[in-house]
């Protein structure tokens, strides 16, 4: 749901980040902005809510926590000033298990789980430039849902290599484990038949 904004080849910082209209979404991603829609599809927030209860309930009582978007986490390779500081993204869903990562502002570090919604838009960039991103910084699990396709790309950090290892392709149905998290199985026909059950395309595929 982002689209590049060039200016001459200028990178943009945590800094100029911050001076930003509220009422507008950005990503940064290497000092290049992306201007994020101003609202997801309500077949995009269905899904959301539908893994927000999921992965909510299951860390009840655990020292994890989930943040869905809107919420900042810069990537930093050390301890970086905010002028210093070149990428700030918003996934969908961060599940962050190190407290010490959280502040006023959002994460700081990489969050444990992450998970993205992708729409046409946003497919290339979620798939190409996030993977990296996220594979750079130790993010251990990625999750991307195609809600068109129907297809769910996984990638888990290998620990011997640091790491992802290869993509895991799945339709989004039945149950998917997430390997971060022992114990929790995200029921995808929940997810999907939510979202389904909204626009009407229940039992088809699109």
């Amino acid at each position: 749901m982002a689209q590049s904004v060039q200016h001459e080849n200028q990178k943009y910082t945590y800094a100029d980040y911050l001076t930003w209209p509220e009422d507008e979404r950005w990503e940064l991603i290497d000092g290049e902005p992306y201007c994020m829609s101003p609202a997801p599809t309500p077949r995009h927030q269905i899904i959301l809510v539908s893994l927000v209860l999921q992965v909510g309930n299951f860390l009840k009582g655990k020292p994890c926590q989930l943040f869905p978007a809107p919420f900042d986490v810069r990537f930093v390779e050390r301890d970086l000033s905010d002028q210093e500081t070149l990428t700030v993204v918003q996934p969908d869903i961060s599940v962050i298990c190190d407290p010490q990562k959280i502040d006023e502002r959002g994460c700081k570090g990489a969050p444990d789980f992450i998970v993205e919604i992708v729409s046409p838009s946003s497919v290339q960039r979620d798939l190409i430039k996030k993977t990296a991103l996220y594979e750079k910084y130790g993010v251990r699990e990625y999750w991307v849902i195609h809600p068109v396709d129907q297809i769910l790309t996984v990638y888990v950090q290998d620990e011997a290599t640091q790491k992802f290892g290869a993509a895991h392709l799945q339709v989004t149905q039945g149950r998917r484990a997430v390997a971060t998290l022992p114990g929790l199985e995200i029921n995808l026909d929940e997810v999907m038949g939510a979202s389904a059950q909204n626009d009407g395309t229940q039992g088809a595929v699109s």
